[in-house]
Protein backbone atom coordinates (compact mmCIF):
# COMPACT_ATOMS: atom_id res chain seq x y z
CA UNK A 1 0.00 0.00 0.00
CA UNK A 2 0.86 3.39 -0.33
CA UNK A 3 -0.07 6.37 1.05
CA UNK A 4 -0.12 10.54 0.09
CA UNK A 5 -0.24 12.32 3.15
CA UNK A 6 -0.72 16.31 2.72
CA UNK A 7 1.16 17.82 5.47
CA UNK A 8 0.96 21.67 7.37
CA UNK A 9 2.70 22.20 10.41
CA UNK A 10 -0.25 22.78 12.72
CA UNK A 11 -2.69 20.00 15.11
CA UNK A 12 -4.42 19.71 12.05
CA UNK A 13 -1.09 18.00 9.77
CA UNK A 14 -0.53 16.21 13.40
CA UNK A 15 -3.95 14.26 13.13
CA UNK A 16 -3.26 13.39 9.61
CA UNK A 17 0.21 11.89 10.22
CA UNK A 18 -0.67 10.04 13.25
CA UNK A 19 -3.42 8.31 11.38
CA UNK A 20 -0.91 7.70 8.41
CA UNK A 21 1.21 6.17 11.03
CA UNK A 22 -1.28 3.71 12.43
CA UNK A 23 -2.30 3.17 8.51
CA UNK A 24 1.29 2.18 7.79
CA UNK A 25 1.71 0.06 10.60
CA UNK A 26 -1.30 -1.84 10.01
CA UNK A 27 -1.11 -2.18 6.05
CA UNK A 28 3.21 -2.19 6.38
CA UNK A 29 2.68 0.86 4.02
CA UNK A 30 5.01 3.30 2.49
CA UNK A 31 4.55 6.87 2.70
CA UNK A 32 5.25 10.21 1.02
CA UNK A 33 4.30 12.98 2.98
CA UNK A 34 3.64 16.00 0.90
CA UNK A 35 3.75 19.86 2.04
CA UNK A 36 2.70 22.31 -0.39
CA UNK A 37 4.28 26.02 0.13
CA UNK A 38 2.44 29.01 -2.02
CA UNK A 39 3.62 29.97 -5.47
CA UNK A 40 5.24 33.46 -5.51
CA UNK A 41 5.20 34.79 -8.85
CA UNK A 42 7.01 37.06 -10.62
CA UNK A 43 5.91 40.70 -10.04
CA UNK A 44 9.07 42.99 -10.78
CA UNK A 45 10.04 43.61 -7.26
CA UNK A 46 13.42 42.19 -6.33
CA UNK A 47 13.54 39.51 -3.36
CA UNK A 48 10.64 37.50 -4.61
CA UNK A 49 12.85 34.40 -5.63
CA UNK A 50 14.70 34.44 -2.57
CA UNK A 51 11.91 34.49 -1.08
CA UNK A 52 10.37 32.15 -2.54
CA UNK A 53 13.69 29.78 -1.72
CA UNK A 54 12.91 30.82 2.02
CA UNK A 55 9.39 29.49 1.54
CA UNK A 56 11.09 26.11 0.61
CA UNK A 57 13.54 25.87 2.99
CA UNK A 58 10.93 26.36 6.34
CA UNK A 59 8.65 24.12 4.41
CA UNK A 60 11.97 21.34 4.95
CA UNK A 61 12.29 21.79 8.72
CA UNK A 62 8.55 21.85 8.89
CA UNK A 63 7.91 18.64 7.39
CA UNK A 64 11.04 17.23 9.63
CA UNK A 65 8.80 16.48 12.21
CA UNK A 66 6.05 14.64 10.12
CA UNK A 67 8.73 11.90 8.89
CA UNK A 68 10.21 11.41 12.28
CA UNK A 69 6.47 10.13 13.56
CA UNK A 70 6.51 7.84 10.72
CA UNK A 71 9.58 6.64 10.61
CA UNK A 72 9.30 2.89 12.10
CA UNK A 73 5.77 3.05 11.12
CA UNK A 74 5.58 3.08 7.86
CA UNK A 75 8.24 0.72 5.49
CA UNK A 76 9.55 3.97 3.66
CA UNK A 77 9.02 7.57 4.45
CA UNK A 78 9.43 10.11 1.77
CA UNK A 79 9.62 14.17 2.54
CA UNK A 80 8.21 16.42 -0.80
CA UNK A 81 8.06 19.75 -0.27
CA UNK A 82 6.09 21.53 -3.51
CA UNK A 83 5.60 24.76 -4.91
CA UNK A 84 2.05 25.24 -6.28
CA UNK A 85 -1.27 27.86 -6.11
CA UNK A 86 -3.24 24.95 -4.78
CA UNK A 87 -2.57 22.68 -2.17
CA UNK A 88 -5.42 20.10 -2.97
CA UNK A 89 -4.84 20.35 -6.39
CA UNK A 90 -1.22 20.17 -6.29
CA UNK A 91 -1.51 17.49 -3.43
CA UNK A 92 -4.27 15.11 -5.68
CA UNK A 93 -1.65 15.47 -8.74
CA UNK A 94 1.53 14.03 -6.83
CA UNK A 95 -1.17 11.06 -5.27
CA UNK A 96 -1.80 10.15 -8.89
CA UNK A 97 1.40 10.25 -10.12
CA UNK A 98 2.57 7.87 -7.48
CA UNK A 99 -0.34 6.19 -7.51
CA UNK A 100 -1.14 6.25 -4.40
CA UNK A 101 -3.94 4.03 -2.70
CA UNK A 102 -5.31 6.49 -0.35
CA UNK A 103 -4.43 10.22 0.39
CA UNK A 104 -4.59 11.09 3.71
CA UNK A 105 -5.25 14.48 5.66
CA UNK A 106 -6.26 15.96 8.76
CA UNK A 107 -9.69 18.15 9.47
CA UNK A 108 -10.05 21.70 10.80
CA UNK A 109 -9.35 22.28 14.26
CA UNK A 110 -12.94 24.85 14.87
CA UNK A 111 -15.30 23.53 17.04
CA UNK A 112 -15.65 20.94 19.80
CA UNK A 113 -12.71 18.35 20.72
CA UNK A 114 -13.19 15.14 18.47
CA UNK A 115 -15.59 14.73 15.30
CA UNK A 116 -14.98 16.01 11.87
CA UNK A 117 -14.74 19.73 10.45
CA UNK A 118 -13.99 20.14 6.77
CA UNK A 119 -11.42 22.72 6.08
CA UNK A 120 -10.64 24.18 2.34
CA UNK A 121 -8.09 21.42 1.63
CA UNK A 122 -10.21 18.38 2.23
CA UNK A 123 -13.39 20.28 0.64
CA UNK A 124 -11.67 20.06 -2.26
CA UNK A 125 -10.47 16.71 -2.30
CA UNK A 126 -13.83 15.66 -1.07
CA UNK A 127 -15.32 17.66 -4.01
CA UNK A 128 -12.82 15.92 -6.96
CA UNK A 129 -10.16 13.44 -5.49
CA UNK A 130 -10.21 10.27 -7.63
CA UNK A 131 -8.19 8.59 -5.03
CA UNK A 132 -9.84 7.32 -1.12
CA UNK A 133 -9.53 10.30 0.91
CA UNK A 134 -8.81 9.45 4.86
CA UNK A 135 -9.56 11.77 7.29
CA UNK A 136 -8.41 12.41 10.76
CA UNK A 137 -10.91 13.56 13.11
CA UNK A 138 -9.82 16.80 15.24
CA UNK A 139 -7.56 15.78 18.13
CA UNK A 140 -6.68 12.00 16.48
CA UNK A 141 -2.92 12.91 17.18
CA UNK A 142 -3.64 13.19 21.16
CA UNK A 143 -4.18 9.73 21.85
CA UNK A 144 -3.67 8.10 18.16
CA UNK A 145 -3.86 4.13 18.47
CA UNK A 146 -0.76 2.24 17.29
CA UNK A 147 -2.96 0.15 14.49
CA UNK A 148 -6.05 -0.29 12.96
CA UNK A 149 -8.07 -3.00 14.32
CA UNK A 150 -11.74 -2.86 12.47
CA UNK A 151 -13.13 -1.26 9.47
CA UNK A 152 -16.89 -0.43 9.20
CA UNK A 153 -18.64 0.18 6.67
CA UNK A 154 -22.09 2.47 5.89
CA UNK A 155 -23.64 0.74 3.65
CA UNK A 156 -27.24 1.66 1.77
CA UNK A 157 -29.72 -0.13 1.31
CA UNK A 158 -31.00 2.47 -1.66
CA UNK A 159 -30.69 1.26 -5.45
CA UNK A 160 -28.10 3.53 -7.31
CA UNK A 161 -26.28 4.75 -4.02
CA UNK A 162 -23.07 4.02 -3.79
CA UNK A 163 -21.83 0.94 -2.00
CA UNK A 164 -18.67 1.57 0.06
CA UNK A 165 -18.41 -2.77 1.13
CA UNK A 166 -16.14 -3.68 -1.54
CA UNK A 167 -13.46 -1.05 -1.01
CA UNK A 168 -14.14 -1.78 3.24
CA UNK A 169 -13.69 -5.93 2.42
CA UNK A 170 -10.55 -5.21 0.39
CA UNK A 171 -9.30 -2.73 3.33
CA UNK A 172 -10.66 -5.73 6.07
CA UNK A 173 -8.65 -8.51 3.87
CA UNK A 174 -5.21 -6.98 3.30
CA UNK A 175 -4.74 -6.91 7.29
CA UNK A 176 -7.11 -9.50 8.47
CA UNK A 177 -9.61 -7.21 10.12
CA UNK A 178 -12.93 -7.47 11.68
CA UNK A 179 -15.63 -5.54 9.77
CA UNK A 180 -18.52 -3.97 10.39
CA UNK A 181 -21.39 -3.23 8.10
CA UNK A 182 -23.77 -0.48 9.48
CA UNK A 183 -27.19 0.89 7.88
CA UNK A 184 -28.61 3.92 9.17
CA UNK A 185 -32.20 4.38 9.28
CA UNK A 186 -33.62 7.60 10.50
CA UNK A 187 -37.70 8.96 10.03
CA UNK A 188 -36.19 11.47 7.74
CA UNK A 189 -36.22 8.52 5.11
CA UNK A 190 -40.19 7.96 5.76
CA UNK A 191 -40.52 8.78 1.61
CA UNK A 192 -38.57 5.57 0.58
CA UNK A 193 -41.45 3.29 2.27
CA UNK A 194 -45.32 3.43 3.78
CA UNK A 195 -44.33 4.00 7.50
CA UNK A 196 -41.08 3.16 9.42
CA UNK A 197 -41.81 -0.59 10.22
CA UNK A 198 -41.51 -1.04 6.62
CA UNK A 199 -38.11 0.94 6.14
CA UNK A 200 -36.70 -0.85 9.35
CA UNK A 201 -37.69 -4.56 7.23
CA UNK A 202 -36.23 -2.70 3.78
CA UNK A 203 -32.99 -1.92 6.25
CA UNK A 204 -32.65 -5.37 7.72
CA UNK A 205 -33.03 -7.16 4.38
CA UNK A 206 -30.38 -4.83 2.66
CA UNK A 207 -27.85 -5.27 6.02
CA UNK A 208 -28.61 -9.47 5.64
CA UNK A 209 -27.52 -9.19 2.10
CA UNK A 210 -24.55 -7.47 2.79
CA UNK A 211 -23.48 -9.69 5.53
CA UNK A 212 -23.92 -12.66 2.68
CA UNK A 213 -21.57 -10.86 0.56
CA UNK A 214 -19.30 -10.33 3.19
CA UNK A 215 -18.81 -13.91 4.35
CA UNK A 216 -18.45 -14.95 1.21
CA UNK A 217 -15.41 -12.45 0.58
CA UNK A 218 -14.09 -13.20 3.96
CA UNK A 219 -14.32 -16.58 4.97
CA UNK A 220 -11.86 -16.94 7.29
CA UNK A 221 -12.09 -13.08 9.24
CA UNK A 222 -12.32 -13.00 12.27
CA UNK A 223 -15.65 -11.04 13.06
CA UNK A 224 -18.08 -9.93 10.55
CA UNK A 225 -21.10 -7.73 12.05
CA UNK A 226 -24.25 -6.34 10.30
CA UNK A 227 -26.05 -4.29 12.03
CA UNK A 228 -29.18 -1.40 11.96
CA UNK A 229 -28.67 1.73 13.54
CA UNK A 230 -32.11 3.74 14.35
CA UNK A 231 -33.00 7.19 15.36
CA UNK A 232 -35.67 9.84 14.44
CA UNK A 233 -32.45 11.89 12.88
CA UNK A 234 -29.34 10.47 10.98
CA UNK A 235 -27.51 11.96 13.94
CA UNK A 236 -29.25 10.31 16.85
CA UNK A 237 -29.30 7.21 14.88
CA UNK A 238 -25.18 7.53 14.88
CA UNK A 239 -25.38 7.87 18.50
CA UNK A 240 -26.35 4.66 18.80
CA UNK A 241 -23.10 2.89 17.59
CA UNK A 242 -20.05 2.42 20.03
CA UNK A 243 -16.74 3.32 18.07
CA UNK A 244 -13.28 2.17 19.61
CA UNK A 245 -9.89 4.03 18.86
CA UNK A 246 -8.88 1.51 16.42
CA UNK A 247 -11.61 1.90 14.41
CA UNK A 248 -12.26 3.39 10.75
CA UNK A 249 -15.67 3.89 8.58
CA UNK A 250 -15.47 3.95 4.79
CA UNK A 251 -18.10 5.92 3.25
CA UNK A 252 -19.49 6.06 -0.26
CA UNK A 253 -19.82 9.06 -2.69
CA UNK A 254 -22.90 10.80 -3.51
CA UNK A 255 -24.78 9.47 -6.34
CA UNK A 256 -24.39 12.72 -8.21
CA UNK A 257 -20.27 12.15 -8.11
CA UNK A 258 -18.51 11.76 -11.32
CA UNK A 259 -17.22 7.74 -11.96
CA UNK A 260 -14.27 7.39 -10.43
CA UNK A 261 -14.52 10.53 -8.56
CA UNK A 262 -15.03 11.99 -4.99
CA UNK A 263 -17.89 14.05 -4.31
CA UNK A 264 -19.30 14.40 -0.57
CA UNK A 265 -22.88 14.06 -0.65
CA UNK A 266 -25.67 15.40 2.41
CA UNK A 267 -25.88 12.03 4.16
CA UNK A 268 -21.67 11.70 4.01
CA UNK A 269 -21.06 15.04 5.64
CA UNK A 270 -23.68 14.68 8.66
CA UNK A 271 -22.18 10.83 9.38
CA UNK A 272 -18.88 13.17 9.04
CA UNK A 273 -19.88 15.67 11.67
CA UNK A 274 -21.01 12.77 13.95
CA UNK A 275 -18.56 10.24 13.79
CA UNK A 276 -15.65 10.49 16.16
CA UNK A 277 -13.77 7.60 14.21
CA UNK A 278 -11.03 8.20 11.02
CA UNK A 279 -13.23 8.25 7.75
CA UNK A 280 -12.42 6.92 4.58
CA UNK A 281 -14.32 8.70 1.32
CA UNK A 282 -13.71 6.56 -1.60
CA UNK A 283 -14.86 7.31 -4.97
CA UNK A 284 -17.88 6.59 -6.84
CA UNK A 285 -17.85 3.19 -8.64
CA UNK A 286 -17.91 3.39 -12.65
Amino acid sequence: MHLTVGYLATPTGDDGVALAAALARTFGADVDVVLVVREELPDGHPGRAQYQELLIERGEQWIAKAVSTLTGAATSVNANVLVGESFAETLLQFAEEHESDLIVVGGARDGFFGGHVIGPVSSALLHSSTIPVALAPRGYSDDAPDRIEAITAAVPSRAGDDNPLPFAITLASAANLSIRMVSLVSSENLAEAADLKELRQMQIAAAQENLAVAARALPESPEIESLVAEGMTLESALKKLNWDDTDVLVVGSSRFAAPKRIFLGSTASRILAGTDAPVIVIPRAE
